[in-house]
């Protein structure tokens, strides 16, 4: 392309030529993926040194623009999509994943309520509640009952508009002054994006109990430890109004224990959340829909399709029992956007399930995900990471200089290098370098996280191209590597 060349806002043959070069791109980068650093090396502020203080005044050419993103951009980018990322959980994108995304970007609608794209909605309550049928969730949570399910933007945006449901039920109940006594309970394993939520929702900090889990039920809540908080709580004059549960928690994929929490919330009238956001996707399984049992008693249900479901970020699938307490939580309805099917309650606003107003079709690439791959394949997918999972987990345990902390449950391994017998800080210095150096190398990105005070290295299976040799050449790096780290000691 000559230096005489525009891009225009919207010309479809310009489009055609620009799209064709940058799937092009796309598809080199996916064939060469596994050969950048996965975790990448850039030392924070390299791109301020790369790129001129402001913005062009004339047009660039797409050229020039491929050049920079290859030799600027690239750089800083961490591969998440790599064979050999097993870092945190995973976030999948696919082929049907990208071309739904594509899709959405072309028809770029901004679709809060049911006219401003009639397919955008109806679309996600259909996929809702396909992917609700896989799950075998109860019937209350299908859009044919009270409930339904709704896509948000990730698992902290659901934790925030499901606890804003279960506080205005709560003060309904219990008068408008009584915020200050509503009281949260979860596991102390619950992802940070729950106090998040809280603060949001102006639950007081000294009212969320982040009760103990420990390795004696592999980093699963206690219910009694649960339900003693909670009496503690009422002989204080206290409400207790909201628990959450984990399928899957961040640091160890422990599995709260469903079915009692779900009897204990039962008993005192507080709402019962369910956070699946990485295991949700194994649950598609037969094998592993057990997970779930009790979520009959939950009032809302949470998984991220964008981490370990071929979809491309961002897709987390919310359900709850009866949609009424999100929609008085949440429902504004200014003049400007009132419309003769919204008026008649003959269709659903997604508006009003959610924080912001407007929303992107992503139930688009759901479905293209679920067409294009179908149920069969996608449960194949799930169950041959967890077969690698288990491939490491053996490894790790064929060494007696490692340990398995807690036992795997998904595809997910936590492990650890035993320290020597003197070792003044419990393997803590020696792992976060064995995690370093690996890391640093740019074969592999491992993370880790603390249990019962030992310092933990996570191996997360999840990526879509990671096959069996990934998975020898990871345990390899870090044999060689703990080699070497206790030959120092």
């Amino acid at each position: 392309m000559d230096g005489g060349w525009s891009l225009r806002p919207m010309d479809a043959e310009q489009l055609r030529e620009c799209g064709h070069r940058m799937v092009d791109f796309v598809a080199d980068y996916y064939k060469s993926i596994g050969t950048f650093p996965v975790l990448s090396q850039v030392q924070p502020g390299y791109l301020k040194e790369l790129l001129p203080d402001t913005a062009p005044n004339k047009p660039d050419t797409l050229d020039a623009l491929f050049k920079d993103i290859q030799e600027k951009i690239v750089p800083g980018v961490t591969h998440w999509q790599s064979p050999n990322y097993f870092a945190y959980y995973p976030s999948n994108s696919s082929t049907a994943g990208f071309l739904g995304e594509m899709l959405s970007a072309a028809f770029n609608i901004v679709g809060f309520s049911w006219i401003t794209s009639p397919a955008a909605t109806e679309l996600e309550v259909i996929v809702l509640d396909w992917f609700a049928k896989m799950l075998k969730l109860p019937s209350q949570f299908m859009s044919t009952d009270l409930g339904g399910g709704v896509i948000q933007g990730t698992a902290s945006e659901a934790a925030l508009v499901v606890l804003l449901a279960a506080r205005d039920r709560a003060l309904r109940r219990h008068g408008r002054t009584s915020l200050e006594k509503l009281v949260v309970y979860a596991s102390d394993q619950t992802h940070s994006a729950l106090q998040k939520a809280c603060q949001i929702a102006g639950i007081f900090p000294e009212n969320i109990r982040a009760v103990k889990a420990d390795c004696n039920t592999n980093y699963a809540v206690s219910a009694e430890a649960i339900s003693e908080a909670i009496s503690t709580d009422l002989s204080s004059g206290l409400i207790p109004f909201f628990i959450c549960a984990t399928v899957g928690t961040t640091s160890s994929s422990a599995v709260d224990p469903l079915p009692v929490l779900g009897q204990i919330a039962k008993a005192h009238d507080m709402w019962f959340h369910i956070d699946a956001a990485y295991a949700g996707s194994a649950c598609i399984c037969p094998e592993y829909r057990h997970h779930l049992d009790g979520v009959e008693g939950a009032d809302s249900f949470n998984m991220n399709a964008h981490k370990w479901f071929l979809t491309n970020f961002d897709c987390s699938l919310l359900w709850v029992k009866d949609r009424t307490y999100l929609i008085q939580s949440l429902s504004t309805n200014p003049e400007f956007l009132k419309n003769k099917a919204s008026q008649a309650n003959s269709v659903v606003d997604f508006k009003d399930w959610q924080i912001p107003l407007g929303r992107r079709f992503r139930s688009l690439k759901l479905w293209m995900v679920l067409r294009l791959y179908g149920v069969e394949n996608l449960q194949s997918y799930i169950r041959k990471h967890i077969e690698l999972a288990k491939l490491f987990e053996q490894l790790v345990v064929s060494d007696s200089r490692f340990e398995v902390v807690t036992p795997r449950t998904f595809s997910l391994v936590c492990f650890r290098l035993l320290p020597p017998a003197s070792n003044q800080d419990n393997g803590r210095k020696l792992n976060y370098d064995l995690m370093d150096i690996a890391n640093s190398s740019g074969k592999i990105f491992i993370s880790h996280t603390v249990l019962s005070g030992k310092f933990i290295l996570r191996f997360a299976v999840g990526a879509p191209l990671t096959e069996e040799q990934n998975v020898f050449a990871a345990w390899k790096l870090l044999q060689d590597e703990a080699t070497k780290l206790l030959g120092t000691l």
